[in-house]
């Protein structure tokens, strides 16, 4: 996997240099007219930020309620999935399939943060949410994703771009508690 991402970066940064003509000093009018950002926990300015319309998948949001979910609500999968991570059944069928689906949206943003990503996780509580932990130089913002592809077709992720340069608080399962 770690080998499919730093292939997926290096063909994406060497895509990005050719179009822009490999030059630091090229600037396009979205560049010039947008206003700097300075982020909350360090004073430098960000001067990146994520194109949200190029992430966007031009889906329209599915009514949840009357929502044909890939795991059955009271199928095995989901009950494991409410028991470990202490939460109802339907929150357990929509975040386990909106946790499978989401390198769709993953991969989009990966697409123009590059070398500035450092990790990410999702958050696996009422309200799934994948963060993705940058460097300082991208502006903090956020992002609504509606799933296109038929696995997870308009559910929504929400995205938040933390320029933190962190890893993930998240812990590795022999650190969980049983």
């Amino acid at each position: 996997m770690v080998k499919r991402l730093m292939s997926t970066l290096i063909i994406t940064t060497a895509s990005v240099w050719a179009l822009a003509g490999c030059g630091n000093n090229t600037e396009t009018p979205d560049q010039t007219s947008e206003a700097a950002v300075t982020t909350a926990e360090s004073s430098e300015v960000a001067e990146n930020t994520v194109d949200w319309s190029l992430v966007a998948s031009g889906e329209a949001p599915a009514d949840i309620t009357n929502y044909q979910y890939p795991f059955a609500l009271d199928s095995q999968n989901v009950q494991d999935y409410a028991d470990y991570f202490k939460v109802d059944n339907t929150t357990a069928q929509h975040n386990l399939t909106v946790s499978m689906a989401s390198n769709e949206a993953l991969s989009k943003a990966l697409d123009q943060l590059s070398e500035t990503y450092v990790s990410h996780e999702l958050t696996d509580s009422k309200d799934m949410t994948l963060i993705i932990h940058t460097t300082p130089d991208i502006a903090a913002s956020s992002y609504d994703y509606v799933f296109s592809d038929d696995f997870a077709k308009g559910l929504v992720l929400p995205i938040v771009i933390v320029p933190d340069g962190k890893k993930g608080d998240v812990k590795a399962h022999s650190e969980m508690a049983e």
